[in-house]
């Protein structure tokens, strides 16, 4: 009985470990400085130029996304798009004076927070051009 259970137990090792051999082989098939399809999806596209300079001002290094401290949380792509828009919102004097950040509501839907005041959607915002620089840094992202 015991060498039955010594015997299921050794296969079972070398099944595992016949399983962790293959994840790293696999793993270094994967040619991380070259474009191509060989890259995994999740890895195929960078952050925008706005999200890394972010983090590398925030001496955080190359980061997919910024989130600063006191910053609601969103998803990581609403965090890039919000550091596209403040991006665009310092090239804008006359909007200088919005400090816009984005989060997750409650529902899972995003949230869009005007000087501490929320809105649900770029149409509500309370500025022709905030609407406009806030959709020009959406269409920014959707490009890259």
């Amino acid at each position: 009985m015991s060498l039955t259970i010594l015997l299921v137990a050794g296969i079972a090792a070398l099944v595992v470990i016949g399983a962790v051999a293959l994840v790293f082989i696999r793993a270094n098939n994967v040619n991380l400085t070259e474009t191509g399809d060989e890259k995994p999806e999740w890895m195929r596209q960078t952050p925008p130029p706005e999200t890394i300079s972010a983090t590398q001002a925030d001496g955080e290094g190359f980061q997919v996304f910024d989130h600063d401290p006191g910053e609601e949380l969103a998803s990581p792509f609403a965090e890039q798009i919000e550091d596209i828009l403040r991006a665009r919102l310092q090239a804008h004097p006359e909007l200088s004076h919005y400090d816009v950040d984005l989060g997750t509501a409650g529902d899972g839907s995003l949230e869009i927070l005007v000087n501490g005041q929320k809105f649900s959607s770029v149409d509500d915002l309370p500025d022709d051009g905030l609407r406009q620089v806030f959709q020009e840094a959406i269409d920014s992202w959707n490009k890259n």
